[in-house]
């Protein structure tokens, strides 16, 4: 008995601050029975949990409760319902930064008096009624969430601002208390530090909310994917057209579609012609034509025309919103790169913890100053919190698979963008991928024992049904033409196809296979051959009636995309060595690489052994992405360093592939690596600085250098930074390749 499937549940969780809330809410969760892995993505707000069997949701977030923070189950964009009335009147997210610096300006008087010769410091009870508020109002998440972590013999960034600016506001109170009453004079009032305490916390929370919002445009593309998504549609009922809410739209319904409205829907033209723009799901920026039999998907505009529509895909099950399922999961998900910045996190709070001790120590006992000892120590735990070590990774890995998802380019998963870069060398499939995929029957010549329509009826008898290109070409030029029924059919996987008709035994495939069977047409081996030279994809018509017989041979010819000649130049200009594998016979393929310019060739490859062939090609650590679209590509995708497949491909292709290109445009494959490129360019430009500031703050405040204001602002600029670099990624547009 196989063992069952993982099962993967997602959480929203709230509550987290850096680097080392990632490592404690994944390791409370990984201790849950059960529980086989979970990743936490700080930028998200989101654990993934994969489970051994289906489990209540109420264990892990109830897990997550117990260690400081608050989980729920993740409601995904295509299914989240509109906000209510109470969410929509709720408080703008910035009143407590609006406040907290409200109540720490006047705090801040002196410093900006000094100057100019004037002393404007306020009487201590003054200083203490505007700090305590901020200390312990407005900055008691810091103490919930830092309690929570020491609680569990840990510690965050929460724990290091609460330690950090109590000390501050503890210092100013025991300098007041020791002080001798001075009957309520500013002037001859001690030095007090609730400026520090209360100015560390408003600029940390403005820091915090400068993030959220830099973080919330870095999921634009999932907004922008999902507010496609129109409220109704107008459906054909007995009694006419009826708008109704989408919600009450079923498969099967006949859906409207008049000039300018949006597709509500997946489904076929049933009736009409127009044009649609699919731009914001494809990256396709020419409007497509649709007529009856045409695909229409969710989300696109249609331009002009009065279409009528089958509805085949609703809801969750469109392509639309499995387009946002796909994007939310890679924005998810970890890149492999970010175990490093969790291994660091994992010790990171607790070596701050005991630099911060010695600091107090080393400055209190050997220059005596205890005062001075404890405000450095308050400075090394704050520009130390580990913020932008967290948000380093998944902010850049957001921003990159949005803008990715804006221009066409689907990348599923975060290991996929991370591991593009890289590529070395590209395996291009041929049909479907650098061709049209949509081959014509070219030729057709009988070995003389049945007239040619004859031969083209037993030949489209035997393609019933079947989803090969070839075989939809057969039928399509077998249309109208009376054929014989055939039984038994059965696909031999790159060979050909088998039947029996009026109970004899019908072949129709590749020369390779007419050999092992036996059937030899000398007459016609000439006429194949120049056939092949000239690029055609010849199958064979044989069947065995007592002795095998070849009856004649059909001829098959496609086309090369547009861009693909382009896309392949572009691939070397970037260095990037490009290979082709075809099932196809070797002259056919060769006439394709040729017009392409790509000299490394495999061809009469066999499905099973593409595989073997890219893994091959990965020999001396080459990093290689295989390209395809069909059934037969989907090991040598799997076997590939990244897999990419055309979405106007096979699901089957698409789901073993970690990037989808939405629109067939082999030109996107140079996109894909390229937004790869930036984005790993900016995933290690953003640890460089969420580092550099460690490595230059923290001795800067041992030594006492740096005064505990200052930290916290840098503190706060270093996460606000990381995420700001992190959008611009959202610039990035393809390259134009030249045609």
């Amino acid at each position: 008995m196989s063992p069952a499937a993982p099962h993967q549940v997602s959480l929203d969780i709230e509550g987290m601050s850096c680097a080392s809330c990632v490592a404690r809410v994944e390791k409370v969760l990984k201790r849950v029975p059960g529980v086989i892995d979970a990743s936490v993505n700080l930028a998200t707000e989101r654990a993934t949990v994969t489970t051994s069997a289906p489990m209540a949701v109420d264990q892990l977030t109830a897990a997550i409760d117990r260690a400081g923070y608050h989980a729920a189950l993740h409601v995904p964009a295509a299914a989240a319902p509109a906000p209510t009335l109470h969410a929509r009147h709720a408080l703008p997210t910035w009143w407590p930064v609006a406040l907290a610096a409200l109540l720490s300006l006047p705090l801040l008087l002196p410093m900006l008096g000094m100057p100019l010769g004037m002393d404007l410091t306020l009487p201590p009870v003054w200083q203490w009624l505007l700090a305590t508020p901020v200390q312990f109002w407005l900055g008691w998440r810091f103490y919930r969430a830092g309690w929570g972590a020491a609680r569990a013999l840990s510690g965050n960034m929460d724990l290091l601002v609460a330690l950090g600016t109590s000390a501050a506001y503890g210092l100013s109170l025991y300098q007041w208390w020791r002080a001798p009453s001075m009957g309520g004079h500013a002037m001859a009032a001690p030095h007090l530090y609730f400026e520090s305490s209360a100015v560390v916390i408003t600029l940390v929370l403005l820091g915090k909310w400068l993030e959220g919002r830099a973080k919330r445009q870095t999921a634009d593309a999932i907004a922008a994917l999902d507010a496609l998504r129109p409220d109704r549609a107008r459906v054909l009922r007995a009694q006419g057209e009826v708008e109704v809410p989408l919600a009450e739209v079923r498969v099967g319904d006949i859906v409207v579609l008049r000039a300018g409205e949006r597709v509500p829907v997946d489904g076929v033209v049933r009736s009409g012609q127009g044009q649609h723009d699919e731009a914001m799901l494809t990256g396709e920026a020419r409007a497509q034509d649709k007529g009856p039999g045409a695909h229409v998907s969710a989300g696109a505009i249609n331009i002009d025309g009065l279409l009528q529509v089958d509805t085949t895909a609703i809801g969750a099950e469109t392509v639309l919103a499995r387009i946002v399922r796909m994007v939310e999961q890679a924005q998810a998900a970890k890149a492999p790169i970010q175990r490093l910045v969790d291994r660091v996190s994992a010790v990171f709070v607790p070596t701050v913890l005991v630099i911060a001790l010695l600091t107090l120590l080393g400055w209190g006992l050997l220059a005596g100053n205890w005062e001075h000892a404890l405000l450095n120590a308050v400075a090394v735990m704050v520009i130390a919190c580990p913020c932008a070590l967290g948000l380093a990774t998944p902010t850049a890995i957001m921003a990159g698979t949005g803008v990715a998802a804006r221009h066409g380019v689907l990348i599923k998963d975060a290991q996929a963008l991370e591991i593009a870069h890289r590529v070395k060398l590209v395996a291009f499939d041929k049909t479907g991928t650098l061709t049209v995929g949509r081959p014509l029957l070219r030729e057709l010549d009988s070995a003389g024992a049945v007239p040619a329509e004859r031969l083209l009826a037993l030949a489209a008898a035997l393609q019933a049904g079947s989803e090969h290109a070839l075989g939809r070409a057969v039928l399509q030029a077998a249309h109208g033409l009376p054929r014989p029924s055939a039984d038994a059919l059965r696909a031999v996987a790159g060979c050909g196809i088998e039947g029996r008709i009026d109970g004899v035994a019908y072949y129709l495939g590749s020369s390779a296979w007419m050999a092992q069977l036996g059937a030899l047409a000398p007459a016609l081996a000439a006429r194949a051959e120049a056939l092949q030279q000239q690029g055609r994809t010849v199958s064979w018509l044989a069947c065995r009636d007592g002795a095998m017989q070849v009856l004649g041979l059909l001829a098959f010819g496609d086309e090369i995309k547009p861009g693909a000649a382009a896309a392949v130049r572009a691939l070397q200009h970037a260095g990037i060595a490009t290979v082709m594998l075809s099932g196809d016979n070797r002259g056919a393929a060769q006439q394709v690489a040729d017009r392409l310019g790509i000299t490394e060739l495999h061809a009469e490859v066999l499905p099973g052994d593409k595989a073997h062939a890219v893994s091959a090609l990965r020999t001396g650590g080459r990093v290689v992405a295989m390209v395809g679209d069909g059934i037969n590509d989907a090991p040598a995708l799997a076997a590939a360093d990244v897999g990419i497949a055309m979405s106007t491909g096979t699901d089957v292709a698409i789901q073993a592939a970690g990037i989808t290109l939405m629109h067939g445009d082999p030109g996107l494959v140079m996109a894909a690596i390229d937004i790869s490129r930036r984005t790993y360019g900016k995933i290690r430009q953003n640890l460089f600085w969420a580092f550099i500031y460690n490595l230059v703050g923290i001795p800067l405040a041992v030594m006492g250098l740096l005064d505990p204001v200052v930290a916290g602002a840098a503190m706060a600029l270093s996460s606000v930074s990381v995420v700001a670099n992190a959008l611009l990624l959202r610039r990035w547009r393809p390259t134009p390749l030249e045609r």
